[in-house]
C-alpha cells in the first residue's frame, strides 16, 4: 500500500512539473521556466486576425502565423538565449517595451499591433520571423 502511494505522489508531482513546462500546451518544447500567457490555450482563425491589418501580404501573414504559434494566441516559446516568444505571431520579449509597455503581448489584438511593429522594422517584410523562408516571405509584404 505504502509503495503506491508513494507511486502515486511522484506521478501527480511529474505531471505537474510536465503541465509549468508546457503551460498547459502553450509552451510546446516543454522547457518553459514560466507561462507568460498563462496555462490556457486561446486558438484564433489566423484569416481574421490578419484581417486586422491591410498593409501586408494576407496568405504571407497567415502562413507565417500557422507556423509560428499554430493560432494560439497564448502560445510561448522559450528560447536557448533566455528570452521568451509569445502571442499569435511569437514576438520575442527584445520588442515588449517598444510595442506592449513592457508586458507580454498575449491579447491577439496588442500581439497583432507588435507583429505590424515588427514587420514594420524589418522594412514591411517578414524577414524578421524564422518561419519566413519555410512561407516563401521573407522579402514579401
Amino acid at each position: 500500500m505504502r509503495t503506491v502511494f508513494v507511486a502515486s505522489v511522484i506521478a501527480l508531482a511529474a505531471a505537474t512539473a510536465l503541465a509549468q513546462d508546457t503551460c498547459g500546451g502553450n509552451c510546446p518544447s516543454g522547457d518553459c521556466p514560466s507561462c507568460p500567457c498563462g496555462t490556457s490555450p486561446n486558438y484564433v482563425d489566423p484569416g481574421s486576425a490578419c484581417s486586422g491589418y491591410s498593409g501586408w501580404s494576407q496568405a504571407c501573414c497567415e502562413c507565417i502565423m500557422n507556423a509560428e504559434s499554430s493560432g494560439n494566441a497564448n502560445a510561448a516559446n522559450y528560447n536557448s538565449n533566455g528570452s521568451f516568444d509569445v502571442g499569435a505571431w511569437q514576438i520575442n520579449d527584445v520588442n515588449w517595451n517598444d510595442c506592449a509597455g513592457g508586458n507580454a503581448p498575449c491579447d491577439i489584438n496588442t500581439n497583432m499591433n507588435c507583429a505590424v511593429d515588427v514587420w514594420n522594422w524589418g522594412g514591411q517584410t517578414w524577414s524578421l520571423w524564422s518561419t519566413c523562408g519555410g512561407c516563401g516571405c521573407c522579402s514579401s509584404a
